[in-house]
This record gives structure tokens, sequence and C-alpha cells, in this order.
């Protein structure tokens, strides 16, 4: 939770998370689990109560059902899986990589979706917006009193830790594959994104020979180290989550309640203001959307680029990839319908209409296009 905010998100969030005993009728909480500790929470844990947990049935038999299937994994299965990085550096393995270095793969694999210089867009996150330390201010910022300027919420700026950075690229990017990456150019981006957030390591800001290593990376010191509460970090982080969120006066209105919570009138915060207005040159208001060439546009084509291009681009999803004349002469052996079919209600990992709400006639001109462009 960010701490400059927490008394307004929390506010709302209490009839959800913490005034769980307040249910109607319902006096059978408590605010201990088994072993006497309080909710971590600070919300009720309900027993099971005639076929009933709170005001929710469920399934005795399903509580008392004895599992036979599986096994206990190997130390080496743990190990493939186990492979987050904490803040005090668990799980960051030896490496490095430079800034150049990492400017390159981030154009190669980063900047159809981020951006140049990460700055985002088409719905991805920027990854950095100017100097993290003075972005950092900007969180408490509140769009009042004719105040244009809002939170810059991005990786340098809001962040308490760069630990997860660094495995959320090696495990979860680039998109259409993750883990291809080594854990060289792992540190390499890593470099880079620190480079562009203009932050300092040991006072030293990072130009292009800059090479991060595992020892460097861990004495870098993110602005917003502190802008969070509780403190989760440590052994001490789970005890320090009971007594914060036990503690009512740390958030709302310091007290556990259902309705009638508030007392007296709201205040309201208008937002005012007209905006950037002066433009130089000024921005064009037209409306008007370009002129179609005539035949020049492969129907699906716009939709494929725009919605199934970062799984079908690559065979790294596990799909079909456009192209692949062998991997799409499998797919058609049952036909054309069945193709139309899986598209449209899924199958295997695929969503349906692959997560889109498309219409089926858009979703078979989509595939058309895929099975023409792989012939």
């Amino acid at each position: 939770m960010f701490k400059s905010y927490h008394k307004l998100f929390l506010s709302a969030a209490v009839v959800a998370a913490v005034a769980t005993s307040a249910i109607a009728g319902d006096t059978g909480g408590s605010r201990t689990y088994a072993n006497g500790k309080k909710v971590i929470d600070g919300g009720d844990t309900y027993p099971v109560k005639n076929g009933k947990t709170s005001s929710y049935f469920i399934n005795e038999k399903a509580h008392k059902t004895k599992f036979s299937k599986g096994r206990v994994p190997t130390a080496d299965e743990i190990a493939a899986w186990n492979i987050d990085v904490m803040p005090d550096g668990t799980g960051l393995p030896e490496g490095h990589g430079t800034v150049e270095e990492g400017d390159s793969l981030y154009e190669d694999k980063c900047a159809a979706c981020h951006f140049d210089f990460g700055t985002g867009g088409s719905g991805y996150p920027a990854l950095q917006k100017g100097n993290a330390y003075e972005g950092q201010k900007s969180l408490t910022n509140q769009r009042v009193d004719g105040n244009d300027d809002g939170p810059i919420r991005v990786f340098g700026t809001y962040w308490p830790r760069a630990s997860t950075l660094w495995w959320y690229i090696k495990t979860g990017m680039p998109h259409p594959a993750p883990m291809s990456l080594t854990t060289n150019e792992v540190y390499a981006l890593v470099a880079y994104i620190i480079s562009i957030n203009e932050l300092k390591i040991d006072g030293e800001e990072l130009d292009d020979d800059y090479d991060l290593n595992r020892e460097k990376f861990l004495k870098l010191v993110m602005p917003n180290k502190d802008g969070f509460v509780p403190k989760i970090d440590g052994p001490k982080g789970v005890e320090n989550a009971r007594k914060y969120f036990n503690d009512f006066k740390n958030y709302g209105n310091g007290t556990r309640c259902m309705k009638n919570c508030f007392d007296g009138k709201p205040v309201l915060a208008r937002i005012s203001g007209s905006g950037i207005s002066d433009y130089q040159p000024p921005i064009s208001e037209k409306k008007d959307l370009p002129a179609k060439k005539a035949g020049s546009e492969v129907p699906g084509k716009k939709t494929y680029e725009a919605s199934c291009a970062v799984c079908h681009g690559t065979d790294a999803m596990g799909a079909p990839e456009v192209g692949n004349k062998k991997a799409w002469a499998a797919v058609l052996k049952k036909g054309i319908d069945k193709v139309y079919n899986n598209a449209i209600h899924g199958i295997n990992g695929m969503p349906p209409k692959g997560g889109t709400s498309l219409p089926d006639d858009k979703i078979k001109e989509v595939i058309n296009y895929m099975v023409g462009a792989s012939k």
C-alpha cells in the first residue's frame, strides 16, 4: 500500500477486506486463527457451522477428502520453479551486462511494445518518465485546485525495490517468448532501464559502458523505498503486516463498520482547469479517418496484427506460427470448420476468440488471413 494514499485507498476497501464480521445476523466470526494469532489482514475467520462458513454454503465432504494423487516434488523440481528474486538478493544469479548491450536488446525485443526509450504506449506501460528522483516527489500530487500534474508511477519513481524488475523480465519478458533471455541479457536490459530512469548506483550514473553485475545491482537504492506500509521485507514482514492491519487507526475512519461509517459531509475535490491548450503548432481538430485505398487491405490482417500476432507471430507460445506451412497443414487436417470452432470457443491455452470480444465473422476473417499467409 502506497504510504501517501493509504487512508484514501482503504477507506473504501474496509468493507471488502476488513469489516467482514459485520454480515447481518452473523456473529460467529473470529479475529484470530486456530493458532491464536490475529488474522493477518485485520479481517475475520469463520468456522464451518451447519454446512456454512459465514453466509456461504460449503461442501463439507470436500474438506474431509484425502488426496492420493501426486507426489512430493524433488529438490531439482522445486529449484526449477523457485526463480524469483528477493530484495536481499536471494535468487539473484551471477552475471553481467552493459547499458549499451541493453540498449541494443531493448530495440530488438522490447521497443515494439514499450516504444522508444521506454516511453510506453498502445496499452503497454512506460518504463521511465524522466529523472526518477524528481518523479518520486510527484507521488503526493493530486489533480485539484488547478493542478494538472498528477503522480508519476513508473518503475524508477514508484517501485520500492528493483529486484522485482530483474525477475519479472527474466520470467515474463519478452511477452511472446518468456524465459528466452539469458542471465547476462537480463542484466543488460536492467542496466539500460536503470540508466533511462537516471538512477544512480553508489552515486554513479550509468553510462553506455557501465557493466552491471549482481554486486552492483544489490547496491541500487530506489527513491521510493520507504513509500509503502506496512514493511513486509525481512523476517518480521508477516508480523509487521499483522500488527498494521489489526490497528484500525491506520486506515479508514479507525473503526470496523459496514454502514453509517462516516460522520458529517464528505469534502469533494473537483478537478478544475482546462488543461494544456497552447500547443505550438496547434493540434489539429480534424476528426476524419484517412481514406482507405481500394483493394489494399486483406480482410483479417489488421485484426491479426493488433490482437493475434503476439502469439501467432512466433512458435514460442505454442501456437501455430503464421507462415509455417507444416504447422498449419497439421491444424487444417480436421477441416476449416474445426479451426473456426477452436478459434471461437478456445482450445488448450488459447481463450475463446483469443481473449477478444470480436464477433464470429471477424474471427473467421482472421483465420482465413492466417491460413492464406501460411500456404
